[in-house]
């Protein structure tokens, strides 16, 4: 009995020991927080030994007296070495002191302070926090008085005194840092309306809404960050002055947002969040077929702690997908040490559909550059398409005599790009007006896309070889020019120029798809950099007579065609699961690799699967099946004759056109 009695002494001294030093941390911190601020203000109401900002001056009092109120809960002899320092900073700022001695003085204090009671007084986080869950906590406590955008202009700001602070003012907050900003949300401003959240929001709600807070007064990030300046527990107690100063004399805003906002949205730190909790549901499934309920508990609940890195961002997109994730792990922990297997995997396979659509809604994003390139080849291959195409029907008229029907062709392009351009207004109205099943829709153009992709891919190859390429534009011409008709002539334009806008179109919409509402500038880009290579080649063929390699263009633009048609083709997948006109089922073990559109459903990799099939098969028919037919069905004594036509044939009539 003795010793039942001496453990719960025991018990009871460590649990009020460990109350205590809990108390002396959260009394320490607030503190150090009050005491920097302090020095922060005065630095900004003193300017060469004159106060020109008594209201800052007046907030550094406040904010050490808010110091001595957080020094009386401190132990004693601590708290009479913080009251003395405190002391000498108030008799500082009385004299109207260099802000540097003030500086001075806090850090002192607070590195005695932190030495004292074996503490860090700097809570910041190793991980960049979420910008989505920072938005968040901004709009539901901070918006009110400082405004949507930060402006300082919310519903109550007119009624307060002073006027909340204006955080798009770059100028003013050149020397905060979103350590400091953390400090203000953490114990408030003194002087001012602006409440302390220490105890109502979490350390990581804070540091949310301070980060995001730091950012309004920035431009769109952009620019490369050096690896020095990747680590927020670094940049997060760096003003954007010391910022811009450490990416060297000619650092832009852009940059200075690149690095504050770095890895907020990193796909990469995103997808790695995934597959840590796949494999920790993965090994809890394992322990619960073997009968370890408790541990398989245990997991599945560490993994769902691992999902709530990502929860904000999910959130911010689908709310519905994540409260329907938050119910699917609650059924798992109930089930993993009921030993109802069957029931198991239901949820298991439920609960790996939901991680795939999440993180393809937040993590799967197409890169800037794929967009700009695939923009880029888009517009360039069907571009020169047209430009070979016009160019050998022009030069096909004027050796075949009917230069003076020129005119015809041009009618026939020109009315092609009209219909084009209204092919795309038809195309985006439909869009809008079938909002309700857009996620559908888009599915069926991105595999609509697919298959005219894969087409175009397999008739650029059919067409490798300059005879092969006469031939179909003779045979083209020749058809047109029996019938005698402007129309007829005019009409192989048409067509001709039209395939090529329509499948642009249709590209392009697909495109913009599988990038998102916000990525339109690098493609925006690759349609101005392709429509300038393109100006290129016109001028070069016409003017100079420059002629094109057929051979390696039709090979390299029909392999980037073909692999635009994979990338679509699980693009288009991803779409219709999403609407549910397609089943999702996962499969486990395979790859994702969002670049390529490769999903792990068997859905998406058996599309996939059969491209590769097709392609193979193309490639066969082409390359050997076609020229074995050709040669067989080829009588020796006409080879001569076929040699001689051949290199007739191969005389580039649409290699050097002038229109």
């Amino acid at each position: 009995m003795y010793y039942r009695y001496l453990g719960f002494a025991l018990l009871g001294a460590l649990t009020l020991g460990g109350r205590v030093q809990a108390q002396d941390s959260v009394s320490a911190r607030r503190l150090a927080n009050t005491v920097r601020l302090a020095a922060q203000e005065y630095r900004l109401g003193i300017q060469d030994g004159r106060v020109v900002a008594p209201a800052e001056i007046e907030e550094a009092r406040l904010f050490l007296a808010e110091a001595s109120q957080a020094a009386t809960g401190l132990p004693s002899d601590s708290r009479a070495n913080a009251n003395a320092a405190i002391e000498r900073l108030k008799a500082l700022i009385a004299a109207t002191g260099n802000p540097d001695s003030l500086d001075a003085g806090v850090t002192r204090l607070v590195d005695g302070l932190a030495a004292q009671l074996k503490i860090t007084l700097d809570e910041v986080p190793t991980e960049t926090p979420s910008l989505v869950r920072g938005q968040a906590v901004y709009q539901k406590n901070c918006a009110g008085c400082h405004g949507v955008a930060g402006r300082g202009d919310g519903p109550q700001a007119a009624a307060l005194s002073p006027r909340p602070a204006n955080l798009t003012d770059s100028t003013a907050l050149a020397g905060s840092s979103p350590l400091d900003f953390y400090r203000r949300i953490t114990v408030g401003t003194a002087g001012t309306s602006m409440p302390p959240y220490e105890h109502l929001l979490s350390s990581e709600d804070r540091w949310a809404a301070a980060l995001y807070a730091a950012t309004l007064h920035l431009p769109r990030p952009g620019g490369q960050i050096p690896d020095s300046l990747h680590a927020f527990s670094r940049t997060a107690r760096m003003s954007d002055r010391e910022i811009l100063t450490a990416l060297g004399a000619a650092a832009t805003s852009a940059e200075l947002a690149a690095v504050r906002t770095a890895s907020t949205r990193a796909s990469a730190t995103l997808n790695s969040v995934f597959s840590d909790v796949r494999r920790q549901l993965d090994s809890a499934y394992d322990l619960a077929h073997k009968g370890k309920g408790a541990a398989a508990r245990t997991l599945a609940m560490d993994a769902y702690l691992t999902f709530e890195r990502v929860e904000w961002e999910l959130k911010a997109k689908d709310p519905g997908l994540t409260s329907r994730i938050e119910s699917q792990f609650g059924t798992l922990r109930g089930l993993a040490g009921s030993g109802a297997s069957a029931d198991l995997g239901v949820i298991r396979q439920e609960l790996a559909r939901s991680l795939e659509r999440a993180e393809r809604t937040i993590a799967d994003r197409p890169s800037r550059s794929g967009l700009l390139m695939q923009s880029f080849v888009i517009l360039v291959r069907e571009g020169l398409e047209a430009i070979l195409v016009i160019g050998a029907l022009m030069a096909f008229l004027v050796r075949s005599g009917n230069g003076h029907r020129r005119r015809d062709i041009h009618l026939g392009v020109g009315a092609a790009v009209l219909m084009s351009l209204l092919t795309a207004a038809a195309l985006e109205t439909v869009f809008v007006l079938s909002r309700a099943h857009q996620e559908g829709m888009e599915g069926v153009v991105m595999l609509f896309a697919t298959a005219t992709l894969f087409y175009v891919s397999y008739w650029l190859i059919s067409k490798l070889e300059v005879a092969t390429w006469n031939r179909f534009v003779r045979g083209k011409m020749e058809s047109a020019l029996s019938r005698g008709s402007a129309f007829a002539l005019a009409s192989v334009a048409f067509l001709a120029v039209y395939r090529e806008g329509f499948e642009t179109v249709l590209f392009y919409k697909a495109l913009a798809v599988s990038g998102g509402p916000g990525d339109w500038e690098p493609i925006t880009i690759g349609i101005l950099a392709g429509s300038a290579v393109l100006a290129v080649v016109y001028v070069a063929i016409n003017r100079f007579g420059v002629r094109l390699p057929l051979k390696p263009l039709f090979g390299v633009t029909s392999a980037l065609l073909y692999y635009m048609a994979v990338v679509f083709a699980g693009g288009g997948i991803a779409e219709l699961q999403e609407s549910g006109a397609v089943p999702l089922t996962p499969v486990a073990g395979a790859p994702r690799i969002p670049a390529l559109g490769i999903y792990p459903t068997l859905e998406s990799l058996a599309l996939q699967g059969l491209l590769v099939l097709l392609a193979i098969v193309g490639l066969t028919w082409v390359f050997v099946i076609e020229p074995g037919r050709r040669r067989a069905a080829q009588p020796p004594a006409d080879g001569e004759r076929v040699r001689s036509e051949d290199a007739r044939e191969r005389d580039p009539v649409g290699q050097s056109p002038r229109s």
